[in-house]
């Protein structure tokens, strides 16, 4: 921690300057990019900023809440930060008298705080009120593009990442050497992926300029190429990671279907693929001008699949019965993965004693990941956890234990694109511990596929006999290395011990 840093925490309210502020206030377990949000809304009024670290958790949440660092410690990582002027430690229930000694002009608070009954935040927003003070409930803005690269050297925040994941990987004593031996030992490992499966044809084209007929673009087709997708790629990278893959999926009965065949066996995946005549095997055309996406055309149907294939489906699932040591499911909502399957696999899994995961993908489509219940880990996007618990306001902290209530989930990753991820764990005592990952690759090729490999790595690193942190970390480095690439190209277990091995 700089001189500078240190020289923000107060240690006695005398020493704040006179002038007007703005107040923030919370608890800041682990720095996220919610809290960042948060804290950049209650710089833009314009005043200096002092935050309020609590020391206690006031129990709003009704869930404990574990931090592996001291108040000293959370309060020395918001003094890093540059929009923050001064940090104040406060002890339980101390907000009301900070707020009556410094007389801020605004209160900034979190959503979470708005319905809070605590006594204690009763009474700083009744002051705040009596001397006509603003009290201001804000989330932060929501957004889901990265920003942060028009402010910094691409080279600086790529170091600036490594240093925060080599210091979470300190913090949660995760050992390098221990990930890179659980690798070695993934062959020792059965998994089943289940999920619809995609075909990804990418066309690399030139751009001609604008048609004199109609304001369209005209390019010309150079090459294309097929990559494996959906939750056939989650399958390929279990597989080229070392670990036995039991794939089950619904395909069509065309050249695609196929072509999907051809391409699972060749990355060494068990394939469990029933044919459907009434239904196109789904493929996916992206049309690129220098590596850039400027349209897509998608052959495919979202009807789910008949009753006598979903039996088929589960004849599959009961022969793999003592045989598999976790379970993935990958669903793109193309009708593969129905009601009566789901609820299967999650009894399966129970009965097995074998930990599942899921991922359910709605860009495009409609779905909803909380129909997933009692799941070992989800893996929604921040976008796809709002949309699922309808809730486009509250904090990320709020809308991630909303989610994991409605769906009694164990664990969560919310995945949030350029931001990289948060992990949500609940720990054998009972408490939740949450990191956030930064995303590792400041300049990717191809966003798609990056939560695919997340899962298959951190599900995978699980199954081996990983903790969840370090699972995380493994999944992180996954993530970096398939945004590299154009299209989706399973990561192999020697790629990824070499990317491991440089941090």
């Amino acid at each position: 921690m700089n001189f500078q840093s240190k020289q923000k925490i107060l240690i006695k309210i005398d020493e704040i300057l006179s002038g007007e502020y703005t107040l923030g206030f919370g608890v800041f377990n682990a720095i996220h990019p919610g809290h960042i949000r948060y804290l950049e809304n209650a710089r833009s009024y314009g005043l200096k900023l002092i935050i309020a670290v609590s020391e206690y958790s006031d129990g709003k949440d009704g869930q404990n809440t574990e931090s592996i660092y001291s108040v000293q410690q959370r309060a020395e990582s918001i003094a890093e930060l540059r929009i923050v002027d001064h940090v104040v430690i406060v002890r339980k229930n101390g907000l009301s008298d900070l707020v009556k000694k410094i007389n801020p002009k605004y209160l900034v608070l979190g959503k979470e705080y708005e319905d809070n009954k605590s006594q204690d935040i009763g009474d700083a927003i009744n002051f705040m009120k009596g001397v006509n003070g603003h009290v201001k409930f804000h989330a932060g803005e929501i957004h889901y593009a990265n920003t942060g690269l028009y402010e910094n050297d691409i080279s600086d925040v790529s170091n600036e990442r490594k240093i925060q994941f080599q210091e979470i990987c300190k913090k949660h004593q995760v050992n390098i050497k221990k990930i890179i031996q659980k690798i070695h030992d993934f062959k020792n490992n059965n998994i089943l992926v289940i999920g619809d499966t995609i075909i990804d044809h990418y066309v690399s084209c030139d751009a001609l300029g604008m048609s004199s007929e109609a304001p369209v673009l005209v390019v010309k087709e150079l090459d294309s190429r097929n990559y494996i997708g959906g939750a056939a790629v989650v399958a390929s990278h279990i597989a080229a990671l070392g670990a036995t893959c039991h794939y089950i999926s619904v395909i069509g009965d065309d050249d695609i279907a196929r072509l999907s065949e051809k391409m699972l066996l060749g990355f060494g995946v068990k394939s469990d693929l029933i044919s459907d005549s009434s239904r196109p095997t789904t493929y996916k055309t992206r049309f690129l001008v220098e590596k850039q996406k400027i349209f897509r055309v998608s052959k495919l149907t979202e009807q789910e699949i008949n009753e006598s294939i979903e039996k088929e489906v589960i004849n599959k699932i009961k022969n793999l019965s003592g045989r598999v040591d976790g379970i993935i499911v990958s669903d793109f909502v193309y009708g593969v993965i129905t009601q009566r399957i789901l609820n299967f696999l999650v009894e399966f899994s129970k009965k097995e004693c074998i930990p599942i995961y899921g991922d359910l993908q709605c860009s495009t489509q409609v779905g909803n990941i909380t129909k997933f219940k009692e799941f070992t880990a989800l893996f929604p996007t921040e976008k796809e956890a709002r949309i699922a618990i309808s809730n486009n306001s509250d904090g990320i902290e709020t809308i991630s234990k909303m989610l994991m209530a409605k769906t009694k989930s164990k664990n969560l990753v919310l995945k949030m694109g350029s931001e990289g991820f948060i992990v949500y764990e609940n720990s054998d005592h009972g408490r939740l511990v949450r990191q956030h990952f930064p995303a590792l690759c400041v300049n990717p090729v191809d966003l798609a596929g990056a939560g695919d490999s997340l899962m298959a790595g951190l599900a995978l690193g699980r199954c081996a006999g990983l903790d969840f942190m370090a699972s995380a970390a493994l999944g992180a480095c996954m993530a970096a290395l398939s945004v590299q690439t154009l299209g989706n190209i399973p990561i192999g277990s020697e790629k990824l011990i070499k990317f491991i091995k440089n941090f």
